[in-house]
């Protein structure tokens, strides 16, 4: 049904493959324009934006560690440091 399809990035004016396992992704996802810049560019313009995010001091619920995160902390919910998160996420959910 997709066929690799070859693109032009906007940004490096690089050739790269839209592949037909992207398109299918895209399309479950209902996106409907093709990529303007390719997978490199993609991931260094992420990477920039996430260097301008506001970060908010915060103090994580587990360990007690002063932390950043890119959310507003509200009282009352817990704020987990990047181990504890990252810790949290591995352990399996025990059904009730």
């Amino acid at each position: 049904m997709y066929e690799d399809e070859k693109l032009v990035c906007e940004d490096c004016g690089a050739e790269f493959v839209f592949t037909a396992g992207e398109q299918e992704f895209y399309a479950e996802k209902g996106l409907v324009n093709k990529p303007k810049r390719c997978p490199e560019c993609r991931k260094q313009r992420r990477r920039n934006n996430r260097k301008h995010r506001k970060m908010y001091d915060a103090v994580c619920s587990k360990c007690g560690a002063q932390t950043q995160v890119p959310f507003k902390p509200v009282p009352g919910k817990d704020v987990l440091c990047k181990e504890c998160f990252t810790k949290n996420q591995d352990t399996p959910v025990e059904e009730e």
